[in-house]
């Protein structure tokens, strides 16, 4: 049966189920961010989706990058993502990233402490990232 880790419930907030993955807005407020889990049991690599499933996780990070595009923040450069080393469960992170962020050019892991959005940035983002991935 497929569960969500808690780390991702601590650390995000949900957008709603594409075709394979459920879609959650990382709580950053300082990059746009979009990470997708596939909603299969015990995944832990890309290796452990079926050719099928793969076909649409790529679409799905596709989206998820004009998705991110798509929040109101300056785009310069989309980083993608499964790495996995704090949390097993299969997931992928898609990041917007621009010259001058706080983590540039360097990865957003590790660099600082998030920044929780605020009510009212969040409800907007979030609102956003749902209907460019056609959740609304």
């Amino acid at each position: 049966m497929f569960e969500i880790d808690p780390a991702f419930v601590a650390t995000s907030h949900a957008l709603g189920d594409l075709a394979l993955s459920h879609a959650r807005l990382q709580d950053d407020g300082r990059y746009p961010w979009i990470v997708l889990i596939p909603r299969r049991a015990a995944l832990r690599e890309l290796e452990d989706l079926s050719r099928e499933d793969l076909a649409i996780l790529t679409d799905e990070i596709l989206a998820a990058g004009r998705a991110v595009r798509a929040l109101g923040f300056v785009v310069d450069k989309l980083n993608v993502g499964a790495l996995g080393n704090l949390t097993p469960q299969l997931h992928v992170h898609v990041i917007g990233r621009r010259v001058g962020d706080p983590a540039w050019p360097g990865p957003v892991w590790g660099h600082s402490p998030a920044e929780p959005y605020g009510q009212d940035d969040l409800a907007r983002v979030a609102t956003a990232a749902k209907a460019a991935l056609g959740l609304a």
